[in-house]
């Protein structure tokens, strides 16, 4: 069992977006049968490499093109009209025939909020504010604010609109995702996030949900090679380049998985826990102990026609 992860990166180095985009497709048509549980599309905007800024229409894509697949979408709530949003969401689950979720988020970068001409400091002001209108539009209500009237048509496929969880690595993230009633589905961890999340969720009435909060140093690029050193020699400067760029986004976290200090290929290698390269054998060993593969298989642009054997090895380990 194992998940795909797509932010579609496509730095000068590595494929073009029209093959990444396409191989995304395959990739998850082809997974579905293969024990692949679901599809994480995550967002973000204004980056050099062309990182997803729609995961709604790459969610859209892929969801056509497969039956069972879930698909997870990682939505910058700030960012959106919320009842464009809606719309989107609803027209999407009758797409997936109910196979989208969704896990909210605030962002972190300035240049996105700059892009959007909004508030970084009144991020988390703004989402709540569009969270609550979300679901009243989800679930069927017209809404009225500053002078605008929204109603959604259709309405979603499945009752009161998608799953929706909240993102995020603090207690800020727990509160909100607790006191919404929603579940928590972290990219990293700070002491007491569990307890701040199930105390939010009982003060406001609702029992805790499904709430994930990863480890520091968990596994989120994984890849399988039958020699190794072949492998980092192959791959090594893609997986690098997602790296440096998660970090560069990230100068002072020491919290949020998929994070690494290492500046050199060598460096990630011996020193990363975040983006490794298995052999076989310790595949099928980490496999057979119950442990969930995060596959993010164009990583860093990797293209297709060298991503392809590697994805398969895993996939066929079995």
């Amino acid at each position: 069992m194992f998940t795909l992860r797509f932010d579609m990166r496509a730095p000068s180095m590595g494929a073009p977006p029209t093959e990444l985009y396409a191989a995304a497709c395959d990739m998850a048509e082809w997974a579905e049968t293969r024990g692949c549980v679901a599809a994480v599309l995550c967002e973000h905007h204004c980056a050099d490499d062309g990182y997803l800024p729609s995961p709604l229409l790459l969610g859209s894509a892929i969801a056509a093109r497969t039956e069972q697949l879930m698909l997870n979408l990682v939505i910058l709530l700030p960012f959106y009209d919320v009842a464009r949003l809606a719309e989107d969401m609803a027209v999407l689950d009758h797409i997936s025939a109910g196979r989208a979720t969704y896990v909210f988020g605030i962002g972190y970068r300035a240049q996105e909020y700059e892009h959007f001409g909004l508030s970084l400091s009144e991020r988390g002001k703004i989402a709540d504010q569009k969270l609550g209108m979300l679901r009243r539009l989800l679930a069927g209500e017209e809404v009225e604010y500053e002078g605008r009237r929204m109603k959604v048509t259709p309405r979603p496929r499945t009752p009161e609109g998608p799953m929706m969880s909240w993102g995020g690595a603090s207690l800020a993230a727990a509160r909100r995702a607790g006191r919404n009633g929603l579940g928590l589905l972290a990219n990293g961890g700070v002491p007491g996030m569990q307890e701040a999340y199930e105390s939010a969720c009982r003060e406001n009435g609702y029992e805790p949900g499904f709430m994930l909060i990863p480890d520091r140093n968990a596994a989120t690029n994984c890849f399988v090679a039958d020699d190794v050193d072949a492998a980092w020699d192959e791959i090594g400067e893609y997986l690098l380049h997602d790296a440096m760029a998660y970090s560069e986004w990230n100068p002072d976290n020491n919290i949020s998985a998929n994070i690494t200090t290492a500046k050199t290929v060598d460096e990630l290698r011996s020193q990363s826990t975040t983006h490794v390269i298995l052999s076989v054998d310790e595949a099928r060993k980490r496999l057979a102990a119950g442990e969930v593969f995060n596959i993010n298989p164009l990583c860093g642009g990797i293209p297709p026609a060298i991503a392809w054997p590697y994805f398969k090895r895993f996939a066929e380990l079995g």
